[in-house]
């Protein structure tokens, strides 16, 4: 038989335990739920991101694909990878870097064979281009057999 009082700490550590691993388990799935994943045009085409409410599509600004609507902030843009294209749509002020031919990444939703963006952010210089873009634009110039003198390094800078 157990004495009162080592009784009372068993209940409370066991009490403790339950109640961080509740804890764990909610800010677990809070985090989860708040990521949003970065994918390349073809990858978005592939359906890998197929079960992805919000997420990231990064790439580059298609050549000839930058449209605005006169007289609103509406603009469409195509973001390539290298291997497809998507159209993305966004309303509101683009970036001071924000130009074709220019590392962009954008947050928001597909719909359909389409990208409605919530957010667009360019390169902040001319050295860096982010991991993700960077890795996917390697693979894709070496599958087209772009001879590309410079390569990213471990940071994913060019």
């Amino acid at each position: 038989m157990m004495h009162p009082t080592r009784k009372r700490r068993l209940w409370l550590v066991l009490g403790l335990v339950a109640a961080s691993a509740v804890a764990a388990g909610l800010v677990t799935l809070a985090l989860r739920e708040n990521i949003t994943y970065l994918y390349t045009p073809s990858q978005v085409y592939a359906g890998e991101a197929a079960d992805q409410a919000v997420f990231r599509l990064g790439g580059m600004v298609a050549k000839d694909s930058l449209r605005r609507e006169d007289g609103t902030l509406k603009v469409s843009f195509g973001v390539t990878d290298g291997d497809a294209v998507m159209t993305a749509h966004y309303e509101g002020i683009l970036p001071d870097l924000f130009r074709e031919n220019q590392a962009v990444i954008a947050t928001g939703r597909r719909q359909g064979d389409e990208f409605i963006a919530t957010q667009v952010l360019a390169k902040h210089d001319e050295q860096y281009m982010p991991r993700e873009v960077a890795e996917a634009m390697g693979k894709a110039h070496e599958k087209h057999k772009v001879d590309d003198k410079a390569k990213p390094d471990d940071q994913g800078a060019y």
